[in-house]
């Protein structure tokens, strides 16, 4: 839940209170006007534009001050309409969210009261109240019943009174009794009773006169809209009944025009729970339009209907999103740990479902399966049969996938596959019968099934025929007049069958036919709507945001989308503001108008359209671009790359988005294009020519392709030298750009020299607070962190986050990047629970803003598992890193630096846990990429090589270890330094094997240098000190020098109870040596007095 607030410097705040205690708020109820301020209105500073809107927000933030309240919530402000998961949910929380709120406050903005002294003149103003239209809309309804306070306000603001104090005149204006507007529980009133309350209410969408009462009745169901208020009734109603029956998800409701598929229907039911041993699977394929969805709902809803007490789930397939949405809708239902949790992992949810589902009889529906719904984004083909990872394994359980792709369906299921063809005549003439409004008279009996046999006898054509007959007020007779002046032409519109799937002969035809038909008649009452479909053509079939339609008023689409519906040429989606296309229609429109030569004209005006919607990189609009996308992209998939600046332009804004949602290679393919064509038409030295450049070449950067990253950059900063001037903020961001592929490339010296250059002239040029000053600042503490410079790091850092959070935002991604990177100086110092603290903060806000599967959240994720190991939470530690390298692998590929270091962290991982085959095979594998990739003496490879020989250290084969060791010791004292942190522990686990093969002075030169060096560098409270402290401490004991060694374990001891906490294994096996030592001297003082040092025998130490 988001709620909004005004700040000490009175700029609007927007807050996220999603994972953390809500503070106590004020909630808004009012009727939505023209000129609403909305989300994005908020997130970019807009609001005040928005003159309606913006009223609204000052006068429901004064209330709250004056009531004690610093927080507020205005549904239009505070849900992102752009993200569809989000505004699903808010529908199903908006009861609860009215109920605990400390305050509603209900704008009248057809109620007027100049002033205090007329409010409290009833007469002023009671007539005005009563006709409010506040009181006929259907989801003010709860907003009136739910909330405990609830005061009424005038539109200049003035109080008219609360729902105590008015309670007998909205007894008389709305029915509800008063002990319903009084608080008395709501279970006190029978469920009809409830229902009877929006008898004289009415709502926008027709459905929406059934939702709202859910939170009244206490019942959870899903939305769907586009199934007519009676069907939205009978749900309801099954749902109410259904108490105390096993919960069900069916989102929609059962077909009674249902016919034919008796056969089919048949053998699905016998087969379902026939396997004994595990999960029954059956898969129902049939080319599109031939009704597959409606055979497998009749199933789900006869088990429901014969079955009470076994679980039905419909699960929509279509693509990965909605399959998610309605895996979470399903935890919900059942109540899964997490599925309440917006920042719990989907993945582990969904594990814990599958768990929760197969200890219960269920049948699951998996609708319009398709192999793109199994394909991660950015990332190679995964096989059809990977959708199986999250099925039960359960012979209580049964499963049936509906699928236009036989090759998906085989993938799925070895046997019971059920292939629907076409309608039987008979079928086919009951379905056409059930669909008409008018009852088919005798006399059209024969003509009915001439123009069946002419439909195919295709379910989706005989729908369409069936509504455009009812839509026109035609006879069957001249319905099929027409259709036969239309076939012809249709013949020309049809389109081959799609790779993959079932053929479809003769089906896209038809369907070409009824589509001509149904379009000639819309436009005679709605040319607009006409050219609607048009562009729907043009851009991807599902979701299709209304705001790229354009029109001349709101009523005016409205009215165009309510013709195209009763025609049933779309699908419509209220709750998203958005429509589909069937994907036979969508193809035979593209058809007509590549026909008639008009498709370049209309993928013009739709790209037109796309760029004025599509927003910039502005990562509060991340949900807007997202829902956007998969249009651009299939408009930009369908044009020549030569056409225009318009195109252009759009391949630049989805290239942006797509770098910004971590999906380089898409992002790659479309700044090559982007910049090969600012080099033809603006010319080599451009500065947008060298803006694409510069960001081709973070994409080379973020796949760890350095080499040409690098060329890149220094071209681009060389010609902005040249043409821009040495302190333009672009030539600048290319010294940047630059000097951080110096750092990936482990060249920190010159890095630091060009960081330097940077955040100097930046804080010159910009001043402090610019954001890419800030970025300077922050690129430079990352390489004086890489040089091991953690103090100077630390500095740099925290002025970074505490400007960021102030300026950019708490939830910005540069903000997180930067708590990330004073998350890591901690670590490197050892200071893991500040570590912690911080990269728990930042992998959950990253995976809610970013994505699960975003770089920059696995990179968080990494982080936090690396600081677990510190910390020898082992379990947690591996969780996490087994869960980043499978999603790294398959998000960047198998070599990518990244991907590497997620196996190298997780082998460190399973070495500390003592299981060093597994982790010998995986460093084994990091060191032999990375010499390939990075060179031998790459930081990483060196990193890798130190990794590898303390797993052969930990399996005793001293000697492998040691021919490593000295590799890495050279080679980091040449290329970082003799005191870097890195070198420095290098030499410490060659000492430590030189200890374990007896080698005592050459084990003592070196720990004495380290820890002199460790003491002056990191301190003498550092964790990597103490160890050498330790580590010494052994080899003097092994020397005879027993005392040294006693006194120099005590100070290790008592600095390190003062770090760590008191099981880590680290002070228990120094405390553990320091009363054995202690204890073998008093045994040995009592035999000779005299002594002063001994020995005792070997122990083998674990590496630091």
């Amino acid at each position: 839940m988001r709620l909004l607030h005004f700040n000490a410097l009175n700029r609007l705040i927007l807050t996220d209170f999603r994972g953390k205690s809500i503070p106590p708020y004020a909630i808004l109820s009012h009727r939505w006007g023209d000129s609403e301020a909305l989300f994005e209105d908020v997130s970019n500073g807009t609001y005040k534009g928005k003159e309606e809107g913006s009223k609204k927000l000052r006068f429901c933030a004064e209330q709250a001050a004056r009531d004690g309240l610093q927080y507020f919530w205005i549904d239009t402000c505070c849900i992102d309409r752009w993200d569809n998961k989000e505004r699903s949910k808010a529908i199903n929380s908006m009861f609860q969210w009215y109920r605990n709120a400390a305050r509603c406050y209900v704008f009248l903005s057809d109620v007027s009261v100049a002033s205090a002294t007329a409010a409290s003149q009833r007469s002023n103003w009671e007539i005005s109240f009563r006709g409010s239209d506040w009181f006929t809309r259907g989801w003010t309804l709860q907003e009136l019943i739910a909330p405990v306070s609830v005061e009424f306000f005038s539109l200049e603001g003035q109080h008219v009174g609360d729902k105590a104090s008015l309670s007998q005149l909205l007894h008389d204006r709305t029915g509800i009794p008063l002990a319903a507007l009084q608080n008395t529980p709501l279970d006190q009133f029978s469920t009809s009773e409830r229902q009877r309350w929006a008898e004289n209410r009415r709502t926008t969408e027709e459905e929406d006169i059934v939702y709202c009462l859910l939170g009244l009745l206490g019942v959870s169901m899903p939305t769907t809209y586009g199934e007519g208020q009676e069907s939205a009734r009978r749900r309801l109603q099954i749902e109410i009944e259904a108490t105390g029956s096993a919960p069900s998800i069916i989102p929609f409701s059962r077909n009674e025009s249902f016919v034919g598929r008796e056969s089919q229907l048949a053998e699905l039911e016998t087969k379902l729970f026939s396997n004994n041993q595990t999960t029954t699977m059956l898969a129902v394929v049939g080319p599109s339009g031939t009704g597959k969805s409606q055979l497998a709902l009749e199933a789900a809803h006869r088990t429901r209907l014969n079955n009470k007490d076994c679980s039905v789930f419909w699960m929509d397939a279509s693509d990965m999103n909605s399959l998610y949405r309605s895996y979470a809708s399903v935890t919900q239902k059942l109540g899964v740990f997490g599925a309440d949790d917006d920042q719990a992992d989907p993945k582990q949810v969904v594990k814990r479902w599958v768990a929760a589902i197969s200890v219960r009889q269920c049948l699951l529906v998996y609708d319009n399966v398709r192999s793109s719904t199994l394909r991660a984004n950015d990332s190679s083909a995964r096989e059809a049969t990977d959708l199986t990872d999250f099925l039960p394994r359960s012979k209580l359980c049964s499963v049936i996938f509906t699928t236009t792709e036989s090759n998906t369906a085989k993938a799925l299921v070895s046997q019971d596959v059920i292939v629907l063809r076409e309608l039987t005549p008979d079928t086919a003439l009951r379905m056409l019968q059930n669909c008409l409004t008018t009852p088919l008279p005798n006399a059209e009996q024969q003509e009915a099934m001439h123009l069946l046999r002419e439909l195919s006898y295709l379910p989706l054509a005989v729908v369409q025929a069936a509504a455009c007959i009812n839509a026109s007020n035609m006879t069957v007779q001249q319905y099929r007049a027409q259709l036969a002046e239309h076939k012809e032409a249709a013949l020309e519109y049809s389109d081959d069958p799609s790779k993959g799937e079932l053929r479809e002969s003769g089906l896209r035809t038809t369907v070409a036919a009824t589509l001509s038909l149904s379009m000639s008649q819309v436009r005679h009452s709605n040319a607009v709507a006409v050219d609607y479909l048009f562009l729907a053509a043009c851009v991807d079939q599902k979701d299709i945001s209304l705001e790229l339609l354009e029109a001349a008023s709101p009523q005016a689409r409205k009215d165009a989308i309510k013709a195209l519906d009763r025609y049933a040429l779309i699908i419509r989606r209220p709750a998203e503001s958005a429509l589909d296309v069937h994907r036979l229609v969508h193809s035979a429109l593209r058809k007509r108008l590549q026909t008639e030569g008009r498709l370049q004209e209309w993928i013009k005006r739709t790209t037109r359209q796309l760029l004025w919607l599509f927003p910039n990189d502005d990562h509060s609009k991340r949900s807007k671009w997202r829902r956007l996308l998969p249009h651009a992209q299939y408009v930009l998939s369908h044009t020549l790359r030569d056409h225009g600046k318009e195109r252009l332009d759009l391949a630049w804004k989805c290239a942006v988005a797509l770098h910004s949602d971590g999906k380089y290679k898409g992002a790659e393919e479309l700044f090559v294009q982007v910049m090969q064509a600012r080099k033809r038409v603006l010319g080599d030295e451009h500065p947008d020519t060298l803006s694409s450049m510069a960001n081709l070449a973070s994409t080379y950067r973020n796949q760890g392709r350095w080499k040409e990253a690098e060329e890149l950059e220094v071209q681009v900063m060389q010609t902005s030298k040249r043409v821009l001037g040495d302190e333009h903020p672009r030539t600048l961001r290319s010294l940047g750009n630059l000097a951080s592929t110096y750092t990936n490339q482990g060249r920190w010296k010159e890095a630091e020299e060009l960081d330097v250059q940077v955040m100097q002239t930046s804080k010159r040029m910009l001043g402090d607070e610019h954001p890419d000053t800030l970025s300077s600042m922050a690129n430079l503490a990352s390489t004086y962190r890489d040089q091991g410079r953690w103090k100077e790091a630390e500095e740099l850092e925290v002025q970074v986050m505490q400007t960021s959070k102030r300026v950019l935002g708490d939830e910005h991604p540069s903000t997180l990047i930067s708590m990330a990177n004073l998350a890591s100086t901690y670590t490197n110092q050892g200071r893991w629970k500040e570590a912690e603290e911080l990269e728990v903060q930042v992998m959950q806000t990253s995976k809610r803003v970013l994505g699960d599967e975003h770089p920059s959240t696995l990179t968080s994720m990494a982080n936090l598992a690396l600081t677990y190991l510190h910390q020898e939470q082992w379990k947690e530690a591996e969780e996490l890193g087994v869960e980043v390298m499978q999603t790294t692998k398959r998000m960047l590929g198998d070599k990518h630096p990244d991907t590497l270091s997620s196996m190298a962290n997780l082998a460190s991982t399973y070495r500390d846990q003592g299981r060093w085959k597994e982790a010998e095979e995986l460093d084994v594998q990091v060191m032999q990429a990375r010499k390939r990739v990075l060179g031998d003496e790459h930081p990483s490879t060196l990193i890798s090589m130190a990794n590898l020989a303390s797993t052969y250290w930990n399996q005793g084969r001293w000697k492998e270890a040691e021919e490593l060791q000295v590799q890495v010791v050279q080679a980091r004292k040449r290329v970082l330094g003799d005191e870097h942190p890195s070198t420095l522990t290098s030499m410490a686990n060659l000492a430590s094997t030189y200890r374990n093969q007896g080698r005592w002075k050459d084990a003592e030169e070196l720990e004495v240098e380290v820890m002199e060096t460790r003491k002056t560098k990191l301190g003498v409270d550092h964790p990597d000190t103490l160890t050498s402290m330790a580590n010494l401490a052994f080899t003097w004991r092994s020397l005879g020098q027993s005392a040294e060694a006693i006194a120099l374990m005590q100070q290790c001891v008592r600095q390190r109870s003062k770090v760590l906490r008191d099981r880590h294994s680290d002070l228990v096996s120094s405390l553990r040596a320091l009363e054995q030592w202690e204890a073998e001297e008093a045994e040995a003082e009592c035999y000779d007095p005299c002594r002063r040092s001994g020995t005792v025998a070997k122990k083998k130490q674990r590496p630091p």
